[in-house]
This record gives structure tokens, C-alpha cells and sequence, in this order.
């Protein structure tokens, strides 16, 4: 009886009690960005980014700091603070005119450092995070993101200079712990898994093996067997784009490829089957991707923006972790609580401000087992301090009465 109300008790509540938190990721070649046709492209991006909601967003072919900065403040942030991006760095390798950045959420992670490894054609961009964790201060969790863009073309010569990039990157892993956590993604422009650069990404004698999440080896170019893996072109002809490849969808050159100890490890795991070249509902192969040929999940709104944005598709790929992370206030939405809290970690008292929208509410405060604690009741527009220091250590929720509200999760300390 007892298991029977708590399981009601949590599906009213309307979370689901997990160990795991999950962190969603998204590579995207941007195609010139932002002088490539049409204009408005910040706001497609916005329509294709709200779509997924990624924590952390790699870019590449990024032309200049103004790109960057529509990117942050129209593409991603659009009126709220909920990301941030790393400094930008015009590319010191090479003569390419062409960058690579990092975005990331706020509230779930800190850049902790940034640098750029030289090689003969296009900087490689090194960023590391942490993430906001409860146990955060004594027990912390990094990750390397490496955010590439490999030199193009098929032959002889452009796979020599493709390795000669990656193993920079492999080099300079040398130089870091072996157990570190580490994504690297980019246009890496392969056409097939024997590629020399692939292998030596794989290359067991590294101090760090890199995975490719999906493990689906092969002759990806042109090939209808990979149809659902294919990420350019999204465009049979570039036409009045003025840019890009066309050709319709046929080769798989975008990836985020994770360091080995992140298939198991559950301080920091991929999610299987979380990886996939977004909007690519596996119809479309030769073909733009707008066409209502290939409908499926990925819908005709987002397939026009697509289509649009790029001759490159998104990859996305979830990250799970057994630790409780804690976002910071910036990333506390109103819209979809009903209130914000003013700090996330309280030892004494929590405030939080209720919506001036909204009629005066009704407060719950939850353990992790589901079971309501306390009850507050505020009005709307009003500070409201509740009084937590007779709480255990540990996470709690907040939610509103309202329908359709969400919890929001603070952590108690002492």
C-alpha cells in the first residue's frame, strides 16, 4: 500500500526520481555565418536550436565576433541569460578565415580555460568545463571539448592533411590525464572509416581512446546504407544560397566523438541511441532535406529550417551523469514555474520570486523520495524568504500548485 501512494505521490508531482542528469550536446557547421544566404539566419537558428535545447552548443565555420555575439544574444538567448559563450579567437593556423566556438548553458557549467592547438589549416579549440554539481567544490567533474573542422576533399593529399590534424589533437592528449573526460567534434570532412585520421582517433595506443558513439564503420560517401547517419549536403544544388555543397544528402562528415572511458563511466556516460544527425529522419538519401519525401519525427517546419540554416546538419548526442547537478539562478525559467528562486544552494533561508503574471500561489517543498515536506503559500510579485535550516542536507524540489508547472531543485547545505 505504502509503494502504491508514493508511486501516485510522484506521478501528481509530475517528476520521475532518477540517479542520472542528463547533458545534451549539438555540433552544427554553420555554412559561413554569418554572410551565407538568406538573411535572418541567427533567427532559423533560433528556430532550429529551440528544437533541442542543447547545453552545449559546437560551432564551426564561424566568420567573425559579430556572428558569435547573434549567435548568443538572438540564436540562443533571445531576451534571457541562459548562455554564455568562450572568448572568440581568430584562426591562427593556416590562412582560413573560417573559426570554431563553444557555447554552453550557464547555469550547468563554468569555462574554467580556453587555447588553441596550430595546425597547417585551421586552429583546433580547446575549452574546459566544469560541472555545476552539488559536491561540485570536493569532488568536481571536467570535460575537454575539442571543437574542430578538418581539411575538405577527397584524395591522397587532403587525407594526409586530415591526419596531419588530428594527431596534433592526439598529441596534445599526451600531455593530459589519461582518465580525463573528452569530446571532440567537428566537420571532420571523412568519407570513410579507414581513413587514416579516423583510425588514429581510434588508435588504442593513445594515452586517451576516442569512440565513435554510434560504432557504424563503413564507406559513409554516397552510400544508400549510411542514409541515416548522412549529414551533408542538406541542398541537391546550393542554387541561389550562393554557398555550401549541394548534391543532397549523401556523405557523413559531422561528429562528436567521446573519449572511451564515457561509454561506461557513470560519473560521465553517453546515452545510447541519444546520438543522431538531427533532422535526418533516414528517407532522404540524394535529396534536400526539405523535401515531403523525407517526413518522419523530424518535421517539415524544422527540416524547411534546415534546409535553410545549411548544407550541414546538426549532430546532437546526450551525456548522463550520476551526479546531482545544480543550476545557478540564471537558468531557474519563470515561464515554466511560475517563480524564481534567487539562489539554488540555501542553508538557512531560500527566497524566491513568484511571477507578476500569475494570481498568488501555492508553494510544495519535496524530498527526493517524493514526499511533501513543507507548504508555502505567495503572492505574486512578492519576495517571498522560507526557512529551510531544519532541513537535512540534500536535494530538495519546489513546485507550485499551478497546472502544468514545473519543479525546480535546490540544494540544502549546512
Amino acid at each position: 500500500m505504502l509503494r502504491k501512494v508514493l508511486y501516485i505521490t510522484l506521478m501528481f508531482f509530475g517528476f520521475t526520481l532518477s540517479a542520472q542528469e542528463v547533458i545534451k550536446t549539438m555540433f552544427y557547421n554553420l555554412l559561413e555565418f554569418p554572410s551565407a544566404l538568406p538573411g535572418s539566419r541567427a533567427e532559423i537558428l533560433r528556430n532550429v536550436l529551440n528544437e533541442y535545447e542543447p547545453d552545449i552548443f559546437m560551432v564551426c565555420e564561424l566568420e567573425n565576433e559579430v556572428g558569435a555575439d547573434l549567435i548568443l544574444n538572438i540564436s540562443l538567448n533571445d531576451g534571457d541569460g541562459l548562455y554564455s559563450r568562450a572568448p572568440f579567437v581568430l584562426n591562427q593556423s593556416g590562412s582560413s578565415n573560417l573559426q570554431q566556438l563553444l557555447y554552453f548553458r550557464t547555469g550547468m557549467f563554468t569555462l574554467e580555460s580556453s587555447e588553441v592547438i596550430t595546425t597547417n589549416i585551421r586552429d583546433i579549440n580547446r575549452y574546459r568545463l566544469k560541472l555545476s554539481t552539488a559536491d561540485g567544490t570536493t569532488n568536481p567533474v571536467f570535460l575537454e571539448v575539442f571543437v574542430t573542422h578538418l581539411k575538405s576533399s577527397q584524395g591522397s593529399s587532403n587525407e594526409a592533411q586530415r591526419l596531419d590534424m588530428v594527431t596534433a589533437f592526439t598529441d596534445f592528449l599526451s600531455t593530459i590525464d589519461p582518465n580525463t573526460y573528452v569530446i571532440f567534434a567537428g566537420d571532420l570532412n571523412l568519407y570513410d572509416a579507414n581513413e587514416p585520421a579516423y583510425q588514429e582517433l581510434l588508435d588504442s595506443s593513445n594515452n586517451i581512446t576516442m569512440a565513435d558513439p554510434i560504432d557504424r564503420p563503413g564507406d559513409w560517401n554516397n552510400n544508400i546504407d549510411f542514409q541515416d547517419i548522412h549529414t551533408q549536403s542538406t541542398r541537391i544544388s546550393s542554387g541561389t544560397f550562393g554557398a555550401g555543397a549541394g548534391g543532397g544528402l549523401d556523405d557523413r562528415f559531422d561528429f562528436i566523438m567521446i573519449s572511451q572511458n564515457m561509454t561506461s563511466d557513470p560519473t560521465l556516460r553517453y546515452v545510447p541511441d541519444s546520438y543522431n544527425a538531427f533532422g535526418n529522419n533516414g528517407n532522404c538519401y540524394n535529396n534536400d532535406i526539405s523535401d515531403a519525401s523525407c517526413d518522419g519525427v523530424y518535421g517539415q517546419l524544422l527540416r524547411n529550417s534546415l534546409f535553410s540554416m545549411s548544407d550541414h546538419l546538426p549532430v546532437v548526442m546526450e551525456l548522463e551523469t550520476d551526479r546531482q547537478i545544480v543550476l545557478s539562478v540564471a537558468d531557474m525559467n519563470t515561464s515554466e514555474s511560475g517563480f524564481q528562486l534567487q539562489q539554488t544552494m540555501a542553508s538557512e533561508t531560500l527566497t524566491l520570486l513568484i511571477d507578476a503574471l500569475l494570481e498568488p500561489m501555492t508553494l510544495d517543498i519535496y524530498n527526493v523520495l517524493g514526499q511533501r515536506l513543507m507548504t508555502v503559500d505567495g503572492t505574486a510579485s512578492e519576495a517571498i524568504t522560507i526557512p529551510v535550516a531544519h532541513l537535512a542536507n540534500g536535494i530538495y524540489y519546489i513546485k507550485s500548485r499551478v497546472t502544468g508547472s514545473k519543479p525546480l531543485k535546490f540544494l540544502k547545505t549546512s
